[in-house]
Parts: C-alpha cells; structure tokens; sequence
C-alpha cells in the first residue's frame, strides 16, 4: 500500500526523535474510510492537530428509524478507527490510542498519538492492502474451505475482552432464518424505515449510499435466506447460479454490556474480522438488520448460547475467483470528513 514510511528526525525535536507527516496521515484516514458502515452513511469525522488524529461520532448521519440508538453507527465508527490503526501501522507507525478522551463530548470517540513500528512486516502490508480489497458481498456464497483453521484465525482476532466472537451451527441456521424473517415481519409497516431504504439505495447517490446495482435481484435475493431486503434493482440478473442456496457459515460478534466503549470495540473487531478473512481469500456480508429489534436480537442470543448482546452477523464464505470484483461503493470527499487544524511538515 503506497503510505509513506516513517520520518526520523533528530532527537531534539520531540521526545521519541521522530514526527509523522500531516501527507501520511491524511492518506491513513482516506484508507480507514473505506470501512463498512450502515447503508454507508459513514458517520464520523476526523481532525488532524499536529501529528495528533481525533475521530469524531457525526450525529448528523445517525438514521432516525433504522438506528435510533446510534448503536449501528458506534460500530461503524469502531471499523474506522481499526481501519486507520491498520493504514497507519502499514506506514510504519504504532497508534496508540485514548478512546473517549473528552468525558464532557460523547462524540469524540478516540484520539490517535504514534510512535514507529518495529519491526515492520509484511502481515502489516497485507492488512492494509485487505482494505483497498474488501467489499460488501451480497450474492450467494458457498462452503468457505477449511473451515476449522479459518474459525481459529477469526478468534485470535479478538483481543478485546469485552467482545465475543460465536458461529452459529449449521444445524441452527433454520432458527436464524426465521429471526431474520421476523425481523422483515416487524418492519412491514414501519414506513420510515422503508423510506429510509429507499433514500439510501437512490439511483443517484455518487458519494454515499448503496448503488443500485450492488444490490442482489429477486432471483439473487431468494438464495439468500438471512439477507436484509433492500429495494430489488430493475433487471433479471441471476450471478452465481451454480452455487445454489447460500452456504455461509454465519459468525456472531456480542458485548458483554451494550455499553459505548464495548459497542465501540465491536466495531474494531468487526473491522478485524473482516480483514482477516480478506486477507485468506473469503467473501464477507457483514448484517445488521438481525440485531436492529430487540425480538430477533434474542433469538440470536439463544442460539449462540451466551449471556450476552449480539451487536451484528457476518456471513463468511467463498466467491468466484475468476470474478471480477465490483466496484468499490462510493466514499465522501475527505474535504467533507477531515478538518487539518495544523500541519506536520518536516
């Protein structure tokens, strides 16, 4: 990934000997934007001060209807924050990171302080390239090969205690399935919700939102049995046909308390998740609407067997190779999420 390495600098200038430049970190944050956020609404804002990085929670972008507690966009805002950790340690520096460091402003979710990493591999290389690759999959999957050392890896990824990672049995998929119906059920006539779909997924959207065409047909849809329903595109398309049903294994992240610094952390480890299974060669879906009501949130619970608040769902699975991969979902403008206050040059 093209960030630039580490500026070493003499000792006098600061106590580690070394500063990064405002150049690098400006490309960090438009790399970690390309975290997955809900119908990409991609809610936060960043700051640049120095060789200092604030993250924001932009409560303008949280969905009334869809996400009225601002959960769904805490956890978007934690991929980011993992995201920018990943693109920053591929440039050769360490984040360390002081999550709500203002008690008075519940909106300024991290500060970002570096110091240079070593030594520097090329696992850093490859996560950070896993960014750039990643996409939202929506079609039908089939069996991810392996899957028993994929599952470990998935694990060591968690290295937040308050997080908890689960994969829902093969033989309990049906019960999922009809969560995630009831789910849809519930839902039939929130018409707010249904508006909100539809301004999400508009045609004419050219830096957020979800196109059109990324979404799965009817035919597409139906092989898809735990898939929120979006707005179905007006053409016939049926990709993947061979791979009949899906056949993802579904993973589970929950907290321990539905607390901001633990849903926050959920975020983090949903980044790393999906990272990890990019980097060996999975397809990954991440679903929120399973958890989005409290009714099918328990269901979830049962079936994982924990006393815990199941925060999202993963489908994990393989793709087609020789497919080509569709086009990156639109971002903002950095000039929209980033203020630089005062730069770094050297």
């Amino acid at each position: 990934m093209a960030l630039l390495p580490p500026t070493m600098h003499g000792e006098d200038e600061d106590m580690n000997g070394c500063a990064v430049e405002t150049e690098v970190l400006v490309k960090a944050v438009g790399v970690a934007c390309r975290a997955p956020s809900l119908h990409n609404t991609q809610p936060w804002r960043w700051a640049i001060d120095g060789d200092t990085v604030h993250l924001f929670l932009d409560k303008t972008r949280v969905l009334y209807s869809t996400d009225r507690s601002g959960r769904e966009a805490l956890l978007a805002c934690g991929a980011v924050l993992d995201h920018f950790r990943v693109a920053m340690a591929a440039a050769g520096w360490a984040a360390d990171v002081d999550r709500y460091p203002d008690p008075n402003d519940t909106t300024h979710l991290a500060t970002f302080r570096f110091t240079p990493l070593e030594p520097l591999t090329d696992v850093h290389g490859r996560r950070a390239d896993a960014i750039m690759i990643r996409r939202t999959d929506r079609l039908p999957f089939s069996a991810p090969a392996d899957w028993g050392a994929v599952e470990q890896l998935l694990h060591q990824t968690i290295t937040s205690d308050a997080v908890h990672l689960d994969v829902i049995a093969d033989e309990l998929r049906p019960e999922l399935v009809e969560a995630s119906r009831l789910t849809e059920s519930l839902r039939f006539y929130d018409s707010s919700y249904h508006e909100e779909l539809q301004w999400w997924t508009a045609p004419f959207a050219a830096t957020q939102g979800i196109p059109r065409n990324e979404l799965p047909t009817a035919a597409e849809g139906d092989r898809v049995d735990i898939g929120r329903r979006f707005p179905m595109p007006l053409d016939e398309r049926d990709r993947r046909r061979t791979y009949g049903t899906d056949r993802s294994k579904v993973v589970v992240l929950s907290t321990r308390d539905s607390d901001r610094a633990s849903v926050l952390e959920c975020g983090e480890m949903l980044s790393a998740v999906l990272l990890e299974a990019t980097v060996a060669g999975l397809a990954t879906c991440t679903l929120s609407h399973v958890t989005e009501l409290a009714a099918s949130r328990e269901v979830v619970a049962c079936l994982i067997g924990r006393a815990t608040t199941p925060q999202l769902l993963i489908r994990v699975g393989s793709a087609p190779a020789i497919e080509q991969h569709p086009p990156a979902t639109p971002r903002r403008p950095l000039s929209e999420v980033l203020e630089v206050r005062n730069s770094s040059r050297h």
